[in-house]
């Protein structure tokens, strides 16, 4: 199981955090993200279809051909586990290394929609000083990591309760009265 887990882990994290390191390098320096947040999860479900492929490797390769929901579910959510922590340290590292400038950026992003949006200088402040203890809490890796796991890992886990239910395999009657 270990192997398994651990290659469609890494395969998956690769895939999303990868997709995340190319986005934010081919659109550093317009830094557009009204499509990256559609993107990002979209990669995460095509990163995930390896959950899919690690349950049922364990199930055809490992366990016989039969596994029950629990099993299926505990493999794909260690395979959405490592995935996660991929994505996360990838995010990591490119925050704290890379663009360093993310939070005021996308600050100046959020203001810009605002006033265009025809927002009121009340409203402008609110949200100044919103994004503001945003960009601060965000400065910490601890609650940087806290947030970016909060972003991936119900995607997996709503995959893995799907995969789960769909590649759930009891044994066959005649299996049972052979054993």
């Amino acid at each position: 199981m270990k192997k398994i887990v651990i290659v469609c882990g890494l395969i998956a994290g690769f895939i999303t955090g990868g997709w995340t390191v190319f986005f934010i390098y081919i659109s550093q320096s317009s830094m557009n993200f009204e499509h990256g947040m559609l993107y990002g999860y979209i990669s995460m479900l095509v990163a995930f279809s390896f959950v899919f492929v690690g349950i049922k490797n364990y199930r055809d390769d490992v366990a016989g051909g039969q596994i029950s929901f629990g099993k299926a579910f505990k493999v794909g959510m260690l395979i959405v586990a490592i995935a996660s922590t991929v994505y996360v340290g990838l995010w990591l590292i490119e925050y704290f290394f890379v663009i360093t400038n993310f939070t005021e950026t996308y600050t100046a992003h959020e203001l810009t929609k605002l006033k265009a949006a025809g927002a009121g200088a009340a409203e402008i402040a609110k949200k100044t000083k919103e994004m503001a203890e945003f960009s601060q809490m965000y400065k910490n890796p601890f609650m940087n990591a806290l947030m970016t796991y909060c972003e991936i890992l119900p995607v997996g886990l709503i995959v893995a309760l799907l995969a789960a239910a769909i590649l759930r395999k009891k044994p066959e009657v005649n299996d049972i009265a052979t054993v």
